[in-house]
């Protein structure tokens, strides 16, 4: 039977920097995955790392992140490209949180600018002009294409850093033992390890079921879509939208959030919807458009559909258009992603004895914070001195 240091149970973004960062400190590291490959969120998410939205907490946890990308993409091709992310206000209210946001970002030395309209309309073409006032820019974010990115990274742990990644592994069980913890797959398959990390909603739910039953846990089903090629256009870059700043915790601590969130019409299609708006345009010339946010129970997950709402995407569509004037808004392709993430905490922990650790439902941080989470995260599990 083989025995690991480290076993992380799911092979999405959160538990494989767990498993990243086991080995760049000399661990030896199982990852297991009950897909023939990631499917989940993870590969079907906005692909945009923006420390930029998130929280003070977070934004420490995404700013490590961005260095940790940056230091693979010099070693690896993980689909980086570092061509920061712009905040558009379209009026007086966005503009003032904006330059709001400014002040504390340059207090916490993250870099970032303030650009009038017209830097905007020379910087990001087809931007309306009748939309824009103002943007806040920051250079140092990046996009990853979130559907190769992650099978990417973990090529780059088997071949250059000595994962052992096992798929289609279906876990049914993981108990302490005399000498670790040992885990099981559905066919019959035995491994043993130190310590288990357990970040797959899945195998938490079928492994735990009355903790997981009882957690605050919810889902938040996302809609997405990309247009096809744009013929001769360029659009760099993050691009998000005055719901973007209405929406983002970072936001949340300026002075004038609560007083600009107070004037907002309650029963709009925005607000019914979870919608704002953002654009990134792919390596192939199409651009992805999002988002929507729907929210359910873990317990009543069904009630979100397995289908994409088409009112939905007709109404982000209408809404990009009043926003950027892209030369085609025909739609090659329509998806959408779910993720879980807690209503009172920021983050889903709980341990099963000493060494089961279950970290789950970091919601929409994923992408953007799971790389210097996990790092922290993995110095507490085992007390060890990061290198």
């Amino acid at each position: 039977m083989k025995k690991y240091d480290l076993i992380v149970i799911g092979g999405g973004v959160l538990g494989t920097f767990h498993a990243y960062h086991g080995l760049k400190n000399g661990l030896k590291v199982a990852l297991l995955e009950k897909d023939k490959m990631p499917q989940g969120a993870t590969t079907q998410n906005f692909g945009q790392v923006v420390p930029s939205g998130m929280n003070s907490k977070w934004q420490a946890y995404g700013r490590d992140s961005l260095k940790i990308y940056k230091e693979i993409q010099q070693q690896f091709d993980i689909s980086l490209r570092q061509n920061g992310s712009v905040y558009l206000a379209s009026n007086q209210e966005e503009l003032q949180l904006i330059e709001e946001l400014y002040v504390i970002n340059k207090s916490n030395q993250y870099a970032s600018s303030l650009l009038t309209k017209k830097e905007c309309l020379d910087k990001y073409p087809g931007l309306r002009s009748d939309y824009v006032l103002a943007g806040l820019f920051f250079p140092e974010e990046v996009t990853v294409e979130a559907i190769q990115m992650i099978h990417r990274l973990q090529d780059f742990m088997v071949t250059q850093m000595g994962l052992e990644y096992y798929t289609n592994y279906n876990v049914t069980e993981c108990q302490e033992v005399v000498n670790g913890i040992k885990v099981a797959s559905s066919e019959g398959k035995t491994l043993e390890a130190e310590k288990v990390i357990i970040c797959n909603g899945s195998e938490f739910k079928n492994l735990y079921p009355e903790l997981f039953r009882d957690s605050d846990l919810e889902v938040t089903k996302l809609q997405m879509l990309q247009t096809k090629a744009q013929v001769d256009y360029k659009l760099p870059g993050n691009i998000l939208t005055g719901w973007s700043i209405r929406r983002y915790e970072a936001f949340s601590e300026c002075a004038s959030f609560s007083e600009v969130k107070a004037k907002e019409v309650s029963d709009s299609l925005q607000k019914k919807w979870g919608v704002h708006i953002l654009f990134k345009q792919s390596p192939d010339g199409s651009v992805i458009i999002g988002d929507s946010h729907e929210y359910a129970d873990v317990k009543n997950v069904e009630d979100l559909g397995y289908r994409l709402n088409m009112d939905i995407d007709d109404f982000m569509i209408s809404e990009a258009q009043k926003v950027i004037d892209l030369p085609t808004y025909d739609i090659q392709n329509r998806w959408f992603g779910m993720y879980s993430q807690c209503k009172t905490q920021d983050i889903f922990q709980e341990n099963i004895g000493s060494n089961i650790h279950v970290v789950t439902g970091i919601g929409g941080k994923g992408m953007t914070g799971s790389a210097g989470f996990a790092k922290e995260n993995m110095t507490r599990i085992f007390n060890y001195e990061y290198k």
